[in-house]
């Protein structure tokens, strides 16, 4: 893949710049990494394109006059704005 973008040279120089800038010793640390990462894209993938599955409905809310210290009848609303009239 890298190859027909960059050329046998090209993939040589990334290589050699990899191994320069990150040093022996954390290179298999990163390709691991790139691994993991790549794996959850693609299980992120397949579960996005699964199909849907039913949620189950939320509980319904107990009536107000059912659950202890809520008011039973509707609280008023609070009062509308109105402009003040000045002769």
């Amino acid at each position: 893949m890298l190859a027909e973008i960059f050329g046998v040279d090209g993939v040589v120089l990334v290589v050699v710049l990899v191994a320069v800038l990150f040093g022996s010793s954390q290179i298999p640390k990163l390709a691991r990494s790139l691994g993991s990462a790549k794996a959850e894209f693609h299980k992120g993938q397949h579960e996005a394109g699964s199909a849907p599955t039913e949620q189950a409905a939320p509980a319904p809310l107990p009536p107000s006059h059912a659950t202890p210290g809520y008011p039973t009848q509707a609280t008023p609303a609070a009062p509308t704005w109105v402009p003040r009239q000045d002769a």
